[in-house]
């Protein structure tokens, strides 16, 4: 049996897609950093010092929106995309854990 299909990704801009692309990587190395989630402080050193890369990475994305004249972000459509790209449970490990239910 197949995994059921993703829904496409909406229509991006070649920037938006950068950006996004460049978004995630942030995300999924804050949640290796987040010490709420984490076991070993080397994961979270390698993930931090990966950080610095991916941060510029991600200002240069928004630099060249902003060069091209793409001054808004249409935050419904990258919102959809984020979803398609598994946004929502990449961004959970940033996040505190809930309390565990005794």
């Amino acid at each position: 049996m197949l995994p059921p299909e993703l829904p496409p990704l909406p229509a991006l801009t070649r920037a938006e897609c950068e950006l996004l692309d460049r978004y995630l990587e942030v995300v999924d190395l804050l949640g290796r950093i987040n010490p709420a989630r984490s076991n070993h402080t080397y994961g979270g050193l390698r993930a931090a010092q990966a950080l610095v890369g991916r941060a510029t990475a991600l200002r240069d994305a928004l630099t060249l929106m902003h060069q091209r004249g793409e001054s808004e972000v249409h935050a419904t459509t990258l919102a959809q995309a984020l979803r398609v790209l598994d946004g929502e449970r990449r961004a959970q490990r940033v996040t505190v854990p809930p309390e565990p239910i005794n």
